[in-house]
């Protein structure tokens, strides 16, 4: 009987899987790796908490800094009660199989893949045009609101539907109404899906450049109201990458500052996840 030494090609499979794992996690550790090579030497509590100066070849981020805050904070403000509502409405109050609420789910799915420009144009319309706010820290934020209310609805609403059906015909049993059942029952149990949804949103609206680039301005300067331009972390890096010569130094110490932050918070929805999941399933 010949003796077959040809490649076994059970193993193809594995393979590639090991392959596509290994490359890709290969990308992200050279792209930490270069952001860390070049920014990491520049970065201190210096640059953090001066003024940027020479077109932010020198100096430091502190109003980029302030003004991403101010950004975020105006786009949580607006969005979570909004996402809340509609995922709960979406959630308890239609079916999936309701026309109103399957014309609102198409509705998210679609804005969930506008690209973020076309948020930045229309958010350049209404706010900074139509409703009179100009390039401002507040047009920014309202734009922003707009851009992640689908992701963070779509979470929150399977947060809800993952709340045992047992709870809410307790609570019916027990005489309480919908909305009473809403705010002191499910609320409460879906909470981690909807934290999930919010720092899922506010790393998407951190890394953010095009939305805010017709909205929000490249003002550099540390800003005094909501109605005051201001420059967010990624349009900081745009602008000296693309714009300032001998601005790469500081870009790549903002960029390695930002992608740190979105680490931080993509681990923390992980870790959050993780203890969802042992909580419902009881696992210690």
């Amino acid at each position: 009987m010949p003796y077959n030494i040809g490649f076994d090609t059970s193993r193809v499979p594995v393979v590639l899987v090991w392959g596509g794992a290994t490359l890709v996690a290969g990308f992200f550790l050279g792209f930490v790796g270069n952001l860390l090579w070049q920014g990491l030497p520049h970065l201190s509590w210096q640059f953090l908490t001066t003024d940027s100066l020479d077109a932010g070849r020198q100096g430091g981020i502190a109003p980029i800094i302030v003004s991403t805050g101010f950004i975020l904070t105006v786009c949580l403000v607006v969005a979570l009660p909004i996402g809340l509502g509609t995922a709960a409405f979406l959630a308890e109050f239609t079916t999936k199989d309701g026309k109103w609420g399957r014309f609102i789910r198409r509705s998210l799915d679609v804005l969930s893949g506008v690209p973020s420009i076309i948020f930045g144009l229309f958010g350049n319309a209404l706010f900074c045009h139509v409703l009179g706010l100009g390039f401002s820290i507040l047009s920014g934020g309202l734009t922003l609101a707009c851009m992640v209310l689908p992701l963070l609805i779509r979470i929150t609403e399977e947060g809800f539907r993952a709340v045992s059906h047992d709870y809410r015909l307790t609570a019916a049993a027990l005489g309480c109404s919908r909305t009473s059942t809403l705010l002191h029952v499910l609320v409460p149990l879906a909470a981690p899906g909807f934290l999930v949804g919010v720092i899922l949103s506010l790393g998407r609206a951190m890394a953010e450049t095009a939305a805010l680039i017709f909205t929000s301005g490249y003002v550099d300067r540390m800003p005094e109201s909501l109605f005051d331009s201001g420059r967010a972390l990624s349009i900081h890096i745009f602008d000296l990458s693309m714009n300032v010569p001998g601005g790469d130094r500081n870009a790549y110490t903002t960029a390695l500052l930002l992608v740190g932050c979105l680490i931080m918070l993509n681990g923390l929805v992980t870790w959050l996840t993780r203890h969802w999941v042992r909580q419902r399933l009881g696992v210690a």
